[in-house]
């Protein structure tokens, strides 16, 4: 049974307050996050929270393209830094943790895929409504800090991930305050840098960082540039559109192949989905990593786990390369020889 999110947040609270009681204030503290909008602005939103708890020394590091929070590579850029305390956020919770003996709060609201030894989860999972991890990165900051001025950042998140009639109570007064024009335009600024063939998400964190209201994210050189790359997704967009879905003869699944080194097949996934309501949509990128098939799954099938389905399809040595995040969105990075292994499973024919 789903825990009522007003009823959870106050446990949820405590406990971030009391993961950062022991912290000092000249600790380092790395805030690693996914690079998607929620993630960025969570990510910018515990980076700015924190500098105003009083922690001088905070970086917040976005994941990299195609990479998994819990891979050697990742765990390899944070060490470099030498933490003092890490926190975790819009990037799954993993039995493998991420940096062990290093203090580590993960904030999360994907299925979580157990419990890392040692650390704290914060999740919302299992609350109704599900938070994003920039709405729970706001409510987990304001007992504890002034970060009213930062809304127009939780908003940015909240409206990618959970769309306009999302339910966080703060919208409203968000869209009253910054315009709803204004947050729609960064949303899809911050989320065409990371979709873009550049892969830029060093300047929407910027601007996010720094910046009093979301219309920063459309002036000056960022501005200029952010424009280019929606242009050149835009474009990357109207193409992939014309791909036709084949489809399983055994499961209720369909597969778009793409190739494209813009990060587009989430969206032609998402857009397939409506379309067929009864199906599983894979939207399969051979372009965006050289040498990797990418792919992103869509459903509204009620009732369907598209986690737990991947789960049962045994890779070897593949298996934590696919089937995270939610029910109704999951995907992955496989080799070419293993993706297609995957849709054998399904039931597509080679």
């Amino acid at each position: 049974m789903p825990t009522p999110l007003a009823a959870a947040l106050p446990a949820a609270r405590a406990a971030f307050a009391r993961f950062f009681e022991p912290v000092p204030h000249r600790a380092r503290v790395v805030v690693f996050c996914h690079f998607d909008a929620d993630g960025l602005a969570a990510g910018a939103l515990f980076g700015r929270g924190l500098r105003a708890m009083g922690y001088a020394h905070v970086d917040v590091v976005p994941s990299g393209k195609g990479e998994s929070a819990f891979s050697d590579g990742a765990r390899a850029r944070l060490v470099a830094l030498r933490p003092d305390a890490l926190v975790v956020t819009d990037l799954g919770v993993h039995a493998a943790g991420v940096l062990p003996g290093v203090p580590t709060l993960f904030v999360d609201h994907h299925r979580p895929e157990g419990e890392p030894a040692g650390a704290a989860v914060i999740t919302g999972y299992e609350w109704e409504p599900i938070p994003c991890s920039a709405w729970l990165a706001y409510e987990l900051l304001t007992p504890l800090t002034d970060v009213s001025g930062l809304d127009w950042i939780a908003a940015v998140g909240i409206l990618s991930d959970l769309g306009d009639k999302a339910p966080w109570p703060g919208l409203a007064d968000a869209k009253k305050r910054h315009t709803a024009k204004a947050l729609k335009e960064a949303v899809a600024l911050v989320n065409a840098a990371r979709r873009a063939s550049a892969f830029d998400v060093a300047t929407p964190l910027e601007v996010l960082m720094a910046a009093d209201s979301p219309r920063a994210l459309g002036e000056g050189a960022s501005g200029a540039k952010l424009a280019a790359y929606r242009a050149e997704v835009a474009a990357e967009m109207a193409e992939a559109r014309r791909a036709a879905p084949v489809f399983s003869k055994t499961e209720p699944f369909a597969l778009v192949r793409l190739s494209t080194p813009c990060q587009i097949h989430p969206l032609i996934a998402q857009q397939w989905r409506g379309r067929l309501p009864k199906y599983a949509v894979i939207a399969a990128n051979d372009a965006y990593i050289p040498g990797v098939v990418a792919f992103s799954t869509r459903t509204s099938i009620p009732g369907y786990s598209l986690p737990e389905r991947f789960r049962r399809v045994d890779l070897g040595a593949h298996n934590d390369a696919f089937g995270h995040g939610h029910d109704a969105a999951s995907g992955g990075h496989l080799p070419p020889e293993a993706f297609a292994r995957l849709l054998a499973a399904l039931g597509f024919e080679p």
